[in-house]
């Protein structure tokens, strides 16, 4: 147990300066790009799903969040949305770059999410005829602060340090539930678990993806990097994490419930069937 806890620790420990870096160089993006990046989806018109893609795949803190209100005003599409919620990253990016994740396998994975988010999105907008009344509309400052999302404005360096620790608490945590793991399962009784197998590993791991909170992305990603899950299953997760966007839509869209079940329903079998279909074919990354 103690050589569990050491190695789970320690793990953590060699993360934390990768982290930070990586969260005070997105803090920075962040700061400078939400704002444009917000108002060019709101301007994109059919091209949407495009412009929410591309622009989704920068991890910026609300982002699904305010893409969310957009939709609640009728100002995005319901694919540019969905692409939105199916290209966003979550905490993905900062966790493969701080374990050292080749560069060329990163692009492939935010490449892979933006095309995702890009066909789905478009495919979306052509079956969707949603309702056109506007949603309340809301803080999301206020908003975030009531969910405890984290998006909170602190400055850059705060803001990194503060979200560099709390994700941190969660590598450990997750390091050392698969440090347990290992220890009185095995490796190879680990690799064969329900996460590995196709079909079920990319249900599951879509639902586990929908989890609004930021510790979904991350125990997908730990749990890829260590052999737990397949690449499908992992992708269909991914995908389906946008963080606290789903929950964001279904408390602010409340006048439009259906449209928000259309939604999260178009979202997850959309995340699924990318994940069984990536399986089928080999796939890695």
């Amino acid at each position: 147990m103690l050589e569990v806890l050491s190695d789970a620790a320690l793990d953590t420990l060699k993360l934390l300066p990768f982290l930070f870096f990586t969260y005070l160089v997105l803090e920075f993006i962040e700061e400078k790009a939400e704002k444009g990046s917000l108002k060019l989806v709101r301007q994109s018109g059919v091209l949407g799903p495009v412009i929410g893609s591309v622009v989704g795949i920068v991890p910026q803190c609300g982002f699904s969040a305010s893409a969310s209100n957009l939709f609640a005003q009728r100002l995005i599409s319901a694919g540019t949305l969905i692409a939105v919620f199916l290209s966003t990253s979550d905490e993905m990016l900062p966790i493969l770059i701080s374990s050292a994740v080749p560069p060329l396998t990163i692009l492939k994975l935010l490449g892979f999410k933006v095309l995702a988010g890009i066909l789905f999105g478009l495919a979306a907008d052509k079956l969707f005829r949603l309702c056109r009344h506007e949603g309340e509309r809301v803080d999301l400052h206020e908003l975030c602060e009531e969910e405890n999302c984290g998006c909170e404005e602190r400055g850059v360096f705060l803001s990194a340090l503060l979200h560099t620790l709390q994700i941190a608490g969660f590598v450990l945590a997750i390091n050392l539930a698969l440090g347990l793991l290992l220890h009185f399962v095995g490796e190879e009784t680990l690799s064969g678990l329900i996460l590995n197998r196709p079909v079920l590993g990319p249900i599951l791991s879509g639902l586990v993806g929908l989890i609004p909170n930021c510790a979904a992305s991350i125990i997908i990603t730990e749990l890829y990097l260590s052999g737990a899950m397949t690449a499908g299953s992992m992708m269909a997760g991914l995908l389906t994490a946008s963080g606290v966007g789903l929950l964001v839509l279904f408390r602010i869209n409340r006048r439009a419930m259906r449209d928000n079940v259309k939604i999260l329903a178009f979202t997850l079998v959309s995340a699924i069937l990318t994940g069984i279909a990536l399986d089928l074919a080999g796939v890695t990354f």
